[in-house]
């Protein structure tokens, strides 16, 4: 194995480097990217249940289910602003959900970046073997084979170390990305049945709600005096 590094010439280097960090790359997010990790099954029925038994949920138990997993961030976040109404709640959650899949994304664009480059460097190296062995044919390569040989090795050895490289980089990019975006489709899902249940069971607060209908009650109300009085003042003239 070494002597094939040794035989690619010193753009093997990179093309090594690129491979260590694209293996690195797809372990970390492999084991940070699984569903049961981030979105945890029954965690909105739990909390739905515990709001329906006790009324309520403390704080300190909010920051907890926050900081164990991403859906819990989010759903933990609107039950925190609940109080504030529909709109305020459902603001902080989209806030998070954009924080959590920001965090989710890390690392992933340069394992993109590392499957567009690897075979750029294996064709850098294409073409510096094939020149060296242009240069060899010139300076008497054929009578000595192996001063030929070593041009055409590089350029073949580089090529295929760049594609080795790329190609499951590329593939787990593409995976990756669409874990991504299947988890933002379970945060929305998740969001939107947590609101649905909390006005099925009457658990959102609507202390803010209600003050815009008395005032409109009241207006109503003194409605009847003011025409009463226009019908005095008609009446007296």
């Amino acid at each position: 194995m070494w002597e094939l590094v040794k035989a690619g010439g010193w753009l093997m280097t990179p093309i090594v480097v690129c491979s260590i960090l694209a293996l690195v790359i797809i372990i970390e997010r492999s084991h940070t990217l699984q569903f049961s990790k981030i979105v945890p099954s029954r965690l909105r029925e739990q909390l739905i249940t515990r709001l329906r038994e006790n009324g309520d949920i403390g704080r300190t138990q909010l920051m907890n289910v926050k900081e164990k997993t991403a859906l819990g961030d989010i759903l933990a976040t609107g039950l925190l602003y609940r109080q504030y109404g529909l709109e305020s709640m459902t603001m902080h959650m989209q806030n998070r959900a954009s924080v959590q899949v920001h965090q989710l994304e890390k690392n992933i664009n340069m394992l993109g970046t590392i499957g567009a480059i690897a075979p750029l460097l294996g064709l850098l190296g294409t073409v510096l073997g094939i020149i060296s062995s242009f240069l060899a044919i010139t300076d008497g390569a054929m009578q000595d084979p192996t001063m030929l040989a070593a041009g055409v090795s590089q350029a073949l050895i580089t090529t295929a170390a760049g594609m080795i490289v790329a190609i499951p980089a590329l593939v787990a990019y593409r995976y990756f990305q669409r874990r991504i975006i299947d988890i933002n489709a379970q945060f929305e899902t998740q969001a939107g049945l947590m609101i649905q249940e909390l006005y099925d069971y009457q658990l959102l607060d609507n202390a803010n709600a209600a003050a815009p209908a008395n005032s409109t009650t009241t207006i109503d109300e003194r409605a009847p005096d003011r025409l009463n009085i226009d019908k005095t003042n008609v009446a007296t003239i």
